[in-house]
């Protein structure tokens, strides 16, 4: 068992050539399966912001979440994926990434210190400072009508 996770650890990624829309869809199926268990809130949370943020149909955003889960469920490290969103997005649109992330965290009512962790690591990733972090989750938190960290 020790072997075969070192191969997995040590094995690179496969290629994949960056697509935006794709690496967005990633890290936000990467959050919601950090409590290990995607729920049904947090798939409609999910397709409601890729939706809205990428002007997708229905079809088109079922085939984009079913790309960024099959993907998601291979993947060994954030760095493609958040080298891509680094590239293509402003700042402030990493932080509203940011902030789609706490959507997601939060859409099952629940936050998880995994995800917590995950939105952590992805805003230093991604060059989104500790400050926007935190102000774009109370954001979310407002919205929601969540008043404790």
């Amino acid at each position: 068992m020790f072997n075969q996770l070192m191969r997995m650890l040590q094995a690179p990624e496969p290629p994949r050539a960056p697509d935006l829309k794709l690496s967005v869809a990633v890290l936000l199926v990467e959050a919601a399966r950090q409590d290990d268990r995607f729920a049904p809130e947090e798939r409609a949370v999910i397709t409601d912001l890729l939706t809205r943020k990428f002007d997708l149909s229905p079809e088109d955003c079922a085939a984009l979440l079913t790309a960024a889960e099959a993907w998601a469920a291979e993947m060994v490290q954030l760095h493609g994926d958040t080298n891509a969103i680094f590239e293509a997005m402003t700042p402030d649109e990493r932080i509203g990434l940011i902030e789609m992330l706490w959507d997601v965290a939060y859409a099952d009512g629940v936050l998880d210190p995994e995800e917590d962790l995950l939105i952590r690591r992805i805003a230093g990733l991604i060059a989104v400072t500790d400050r926007d972090r935190v102000l774009a989750r109370q954001r979310v938190m407002a919205r929601l009508g969540l008043t404790s960290l």
